[in-house]
This record gives C-alpha cells, sequence and structure tokens, in this order.
C-alpha cells in the first residue's frame, strides 16, 4: 500500500510544475521511475492540470481538467507509477480521484473545508500543503478536517512562510511540529526557492537552493521530497526558476537516501 510505503521509507513527489504536453510529461516520467528503481523507494508523479494561482492573468494555466487527466492516466499505464495533481475546487476531487493516487491541496487552499473533506470522500491519499501564513503547529486543523471527514491517508507539506514581499523563508522547526501530530511530513524542496511575484508578473526563485533545502529537510526528521523537476526549467511555462534541472534529480536524491 502506498501510503505504508511513504512512511517506511524515504519518498518522492516529482515532475513538471505543469502538464505542457504529453511528450513532456513521459520524458519525465521515464527517469523517475527509473530513480525510483535504481534507488528502490517510492516515487510518485505529479503534474497540474490547471495552475488556477498564477500571479498574471496572462499566463499559462495548463490543459485543463479533462485532458490533464487523459495525460496523467496514459502516464500510470506506460511507467506504472502512482500519480498525483493538484485540486483547487470541491468538484473536481471525485474526478481527479478516479486517476490520482494522492491528492494534492494547495497551500492557499489549506483552510477551505468543503475543499478537504472533498478530498478525503475520495479515499485517496491527501497532500496537504501549509499555507505561507501558518505555522506548523496550525496544520493540525487542516489535517483533522480530513480525518473527521473518515480519511487516515494524511501527508502534510512545508513550503515556507512568507515574512516578506515578494519572498519565503523556511522555518525548518515547521516539519518537526507537523512530524509531532503524526503525520509523514514532506519538503517542497522547490517552491520553497520561491520569489512570489517578484519577476514582472510571474514568479521568480533560484533553484541552486533546492539541494540544501532539501538536505536542511533531511536533518529535520523529513520523510520526503517534492521538487519539481523539467529537462529545460529555464524555457519551462511554469515556476521555471525553481525547478530542479531533470538531469541532475539522481544526484540529490542520492544525496537524500541513506
Amino acid at each position: 500500500m502506498l501510503f505504508d510505503q511513504m512512511r517506511q521509507k524515504p519518498f518522492f513527489i516529482l515532475g513538471p510544475c505543469v502538464m505542457e504536453n504529453q511528450d513532456l510529461l513521459y520524458t519525465v516520467a521515464e527517469k523517475v521511475a527509473q530513480a525510483g528503481q535504481k534507488f528502490n523507494v517510492p516515487v510518485v508523479f505529479k503534474s497540474s492540470f490547471d495552475k488556477a494561482n498564477r500571479t498574471s492573468i496572462h499566463s499559462y494555466r495548463g490543459p485543463g481538467l479533462e485532458k490533464g487527466l487523459e495525460m496523467l492516466q496514459n502516464v500510470k499505464e506506460k511507467f506504472g507509477l502512482p500519480v498525483t495533481t493538484d485540486i483547487h475546487e470541491s468538484y473536481q476531487a471525485a474526478p481527479v480521484g478516479e486517476v490520482a493516487d494522492i491528492l494534492q491541496i494547495p497551500a492557499f487552499l489549506c483552510r477551505q473545508t468543503d475543499l478537504l473533506v472533498a478530498a478525503a470522500q475520495t479515499g485517496k491519499i491527501v497532500n496537504v500543503k501549509k499555507a505561507q501564513f501558518l505555522s506548523g503547529q496550525d496544520m493540525f486543523y487542516p489535517a483533522q478536517k480530513v480525518i473527521e471527514a473518515g480519511n487516515n491517508q494524511v501527508i502534510l507539506t512545508e513550503r515556507g512562510n512568507m515574512y516578506g514581499y515578494n519572498n519565503l523563508a523556511v522555518d525548518f522547526r515547521n516539519i518537526y511540529d507537523m512530524k509531532a501530530l503524526g503525520y509523514p511530513v514532506c519538503m517542497d524542496c522547490t517552491h520553497s526557492v520561491q520569489r512570489p511575484g517578484g519577476a514582472g508578473g510571474k514568479t521568480g526563485g533560484d533553484r541552486t537552493f533546492v539541494p540544501m533545502m532539501a538536505l536542511a529537510a533531511k536533518a529535520f526528521g523529513a520523510n520526503g521530497y517534492f521538487m519539481e523537476v523539467h529537462p529545460d526549467p529555464d524555457n519551462a511555462l511554469s515556476d521555471g526558476p525553481n525547478q530542479l534541472k531533470l538531469q541532475d534529480l539522481e544526484t540529490v536524491m542520492q544525496s537524500l537516501i541513506g
């Protein structure tokens, strides 16, 4: 069972930020599958069908729910990988739950009760990202909403806090505090290096710090690592500055295992 595996071994949630096209998903999924086999750890493929919270209305959002789920299903069947994607509306939970093994709740939406309950009712694992305005201890309440909706498969993900304009900082004590709640804790190593809205109508950031974020999270006892990866992140359609280069993935994973 995937959730049990994620409790027992370091796990990795990996993939391009947004679904640009099917070929991109296949390219990344192939490397993700190979890395999982090489290191004998659980790997989950991630990509978004709709980036509903882009800075600008003119930014690329993705192929949409129907096409996106088709693309995700193709990855699942071709490579045998568990898959995840994020939902922004309660009505999306049921159809996404037909394909995805994990439903991801975006950080800005982690207090939305109806969204959490709808995700819980799919029976799939629910990965709740910690809001940029909450502490690790505050995540007791979003997790409780999932649990009381009848689903005990909860992962909590750290992704930094806003302490000033167009910047994030990570207080790694949040990992310890969330683990104390009794749930597996994942470190979002790529979104935590963002500079939200800090690149002229889009989000900037610096992928240089991704490996260091991951290692610091390991020191604080993280169970898993979320990293968006792309073969050509400088030309990615979303979050390019923060995505890890696909060619560097295995090196970073190697440093986190054992």
